[in-house]
């Protein structure tokens, strides 16, 4: 891959093996033609996107089992999109969506390598308006709250794209802007519960990691 390593890693998602195509560590960095920049993609933060992260994995675990119900879902920030692939593979109607310039060609690398239809994806920021991303029964993300800010621009990013009847689900490791971003979506009239669980096989309870669940069902 020109620029930048790839390395090729298999895991266990509910008893079914996947294959992922993701950066070889954490030092990798290319932008040739400046999409990263213009993005605000700094060389720091650039390799993030392409890494398994402990939280996408617990993300990918708990969408195993949901109850699809024909819901349209979309997942935010999806980077090399694991849990977009298990719901592609259980038939879900699954929508990934992430800032990164190269998040779109991992995801669909990552179908491929799992003998999955193509996954449609869409590059959003959180902060501008997207016309094309329309609205979701389902939003998904994981470990999305790391940066001050995040939980406004996030909860802002929902009340765009989320139904009036409308889940949200996100694994959250801990990083302190969870109550932060439940107050907002309180605001927009979901009610929410968190369940603790571990993200790192070392970790002993009492957890810091937490699954997020949110909903707004009016009347």
């Amino acid at each position: 891959m020109p620029g930048y390593h790839v390395k090729i890693m298999q895991l266990c998602i509910d008893g079914r093996d996947y294959r992922l195509r993701t950066l070889s560590d954490r030092q990798q960095f290319a932008d040739p033609d400046g999409d990263a920049e213009r993005a605000g993609i700094g060389s720091a933060s650039w390799p993030l996107f392409g890494m398994l992260w402990p939280a996408a994995r617990v993300l990918a675990e708990a969408v195993s089992v949901i109850k699809l119900e024909g819901q349209r879902i979309l997942e935010i920030g999806c980077g090399i999109g694991l849990p977009s692939l298990v719901l592609r593979q259980r038939g879900a109607d699954i929508t990934a969506s992430d800032h990164h310039p190269l998040a779109g060609s991992f995801l669909a690398h990552n179908a491929a390598l799992n003998a999955l239809a193509p996954i449609p994806f869409v590059q959003a920021a959180w902060a501008a308006p997207n016309r094309l991303l329309g609205r979701f029964d389902l939003i998904i993300a994981s470990d999305v709250l790391y940066e001050r800010g995040h939980a406004e621009l996030l909860a802002d990013f929902i009340d765009r794209h989320a139904q009036p009847r409308a889940g949200i689900l996100i694994a959250d490791p801990g990083r302190g802007h969870a109550n932060q971003l439940g107050r907002r979506l309180l605001g927009q009239g979901y009610a929410g519960s968190e369940s603790r669980c571990r993200f790192e096989e070392t970790e002993t309870a009492p957890f810091r990691g937490r699954l997020l669940r949110y909903r707004r069902d009016p009347c």
